[in-house]
């Protein structure tokens, strides 16, 4: 079987989908029950819009693995004790690095060319994280001095961006933690240097911590605060190996190997046609030894060759790496 990330074409990415429609129907036994349970024949699965997609719940109540591989390695979504998480299983580290590094050179840029800041107390202050293994990652990679993360030290964060110079830096963030250190910033009187090469990624996630806004808003401040328009935006969650990534305007992409469909919120067979809101489905062929085919709880749209996220089906539980409404 050819790599996924050779794919090129529309009917590369098809094809390349059947394939791994027909694999994970034979040997995710949690993913042919419900196909089977949708009665979908799958030799008559001939296009995208027939192959069923999985509701990215049951990832909270079975273990989705491929029956002939074992994983040691697993990724748990974020929340409370209480709440029951999801967990996705890793077979391939292998291929989840390559998605992690491809996307990233193909959207922002080579990571060995970057210096690497994380501020992601609320994904620090637990195990698992998928978000902090990517941007472990990405610090390897890079090998540069200056990586790190940083919980609630906002001092340290603020000499560190204003010493930084010329150098190139990306800052991953989640939302909430973002905005702290810019209130930090204005209760302290502490002015950012203007910095042309700093990029900050925000990660989503306001969990009940801030005022709720929409993503034009979020990034105004973002722009305004750390003095650089290069507010990026990445999306992806605990039951996916690949990323997309905004540029602005809430605008995201995916790379080859991953493609987002916007289902009909009350008939998930129907499809809705561009600029019309509806549920997002993602196709995710990194997860091969899981299931790449994801029925997510987001809303959004097509917009072009992009897509944006614009919230949350009402009653959905609010995941960790989920945008904010727009």
């Amino acid at each position: 079987m050819d790599t996924i990330y050779n794919i090129q074409t529309g009917q590369d990415f098809l094809s390349a989908s059947l394939r791994t429609f027909r694999y994970q129907y034979q040997n995710i036994e949690i993913y042919r029950r419900f196909v089977d349970y949708l009665h979908v024949n799958p030799e008559e699965v001939d296009e995208l819009v027939k192959i069923p997609f999985l509701p990215i719940e049951m990832f909270k109540n079975h273990q989705i693995i491929d029956k002939n591989v074992k994983a040691d390695l697993f990724f748990q979504s974020s929340g409370t004790t209480q709440m029951n998480l999801s967990k996705h299983y890793i077979a391939d580290e292998k291929m989840y690095k390559e998605s992690i590094y491809r996307s990233f050179a193909q959207f922002v840029g080579k990571p060995e060319d970057y210096i690497f800041l994380g501020l992601l107390p609320s994904y620090l202050e637990r195990q698992n994280s998928s978000l902090i293994y990517m941007v472990d990652f990405l610090m390897e990679k890079s090998a540069k001095p200056e990586n790190g993360y940083f919980l609630y030290n906002h001092e340290d964060l603020f000499k560190l961006l204003n010493k930084l110079g010329n150098k190139k830096a990306i800052l991953f963030g989640v939302s909430f933690a973002l905005l702290d250190f810019l209130d930090y910033c204005d209760s302290n009187a502490k002015t950012l240097k203007f910095s042309d090469s700093l990029t900050v990624i925000e990660t989503g996630g306001m969990k009940g911590r801030k005022e709720e806004m929409t993503k034009d808003e979020l990034l105004k401040i973002l722009q305004k605060g750390f003095k650089t328009g290069k507010i990026y935006s990445e999306y992806s969650m605990t039951e996916l190996l690949s990323q997309a990534y905004s540029l602005g305007n809430n605008e995201y992409q995916c790379p080859n190997w991953m493609k987002i469909m916007i289902r009909n919120a009350e008939d998930p067979f129907n499809y809705e046609k561009e600029g019309r809101t509806g549920a997002i489905n993602i196709i995710d062929l990194a997860n091969i030894h899981s299931c790449a085919f994801i029925a997510t709880q987001d809303l959004g749209k097509i917009v072009g060759d992009k897509f944006q996220v614009l919230g949350r089906i009402d009653h959905s539980d609010i995941r960790g790496c989920s945008l904010l409404v727009s």
